[in-house]
C-alpha cells in the first residue's frame, strides 16, 4: 500500500510552480526597467508580477493528487 503525504504533495507542487514562474518573473523585471518612464506600462507588469507571485497560492485549496498534477501557472496576456 502507498501512502501519500498530501501536504508534502502540495509543497512539491509549489515548488514546481516557482520554478517554472522564475524565467516568466525575471523577463517581467527586464520589461520593467526597460520601460521605466512609461507608468501605465510599469502598472501593468507589476500586476502580472504579481499574479504570478499568488499562483501558489491555489495549491493550499487543492484537495485531491489529480488536481496537484493539473495545476499550472496563469496565463499572461
Amino acid at each position: 500500500m502507498i501512502i501519500i503525504n498530501f501536504t508534502k504533495a502540495q509543497e512539491i507542487t509549489k515548488d514546481r510552480l516557482r520554478t517554472e514562474r522564475t524565467p516568466l518573473l525575471q523577463a517581467l523585471d527586464i520589461a520593467q526597467l526597460r520601460n521605466l518612464t512609461d507608468p501605465v506600462a510599469l502598472a501593468d507588469i507589476e500586476v502580472k508580477k504579481q499574479v504570478l507571485r499568488d499562483a501558489t497560492q491555489q495549491v493550499d485549496s487543492l484537495t485531491t493528487l489529480d488536481e496537484l498534477k493539473a495545476v499550472q501557472l496563469p496565463a499572461l496576456e
